[in-house]
């Protein structure tokens, strides 16, 4: 079974996005990235925020997600970056790559696919 962990932007969870709740429909369809586990048995074990700009903790809290979840022997398979990352964050390059060099496991850039051109049309 995948186990899909997803990193925001801290900023963005706290003070825009309602409950990151665009991630977790984004999944429940399988849309957007998430198309990849259609036909596949995954679960969301997760969502972390990056501890806020310039996401030099992101390695630190991606060890406390491991430590966190041992005694139940959970850990994450793919790691999403959610849009309030890669696409709007000026951090975003530095972040993941260390992400990718630190968590053993696919990163993947993308989850939901709804970011509407007018948020008033």
């Amino acid at each position: 079974m995948e186990k899909i962990l997803i990193i925001g932007c801290k900023n963005t969870m706290d003070d825009i996005c309602i409950g990151c709740s665009r991630c977790f429909v984004g999944f429940n369809k399988r849309e957007g990235e998430f198309a990849r586990y259609k036909d596949t048995d995954a679960e969301i074990m997760g969502l972390l925020n990056c501890g806020g700009c310039p996401g030099a903790g992101i390695v630190t809290r991606l060890a406390q997600v491991k430590l966190w979840n041992a005694p139940m022997d959970e850990k994450p398979t793919k790691i999403h970056i959610a849009p309030c990352v890669f696409q709007h964050c000026p951090h975003k390059d530095d972040m993941i790559r260390k992400i990718r060099a630190k968590a053993g496991v696919e990163v993947i850039e993308g989850t939901h696919p709804y970011m509407p051109e007018n948020i008033f049309a």
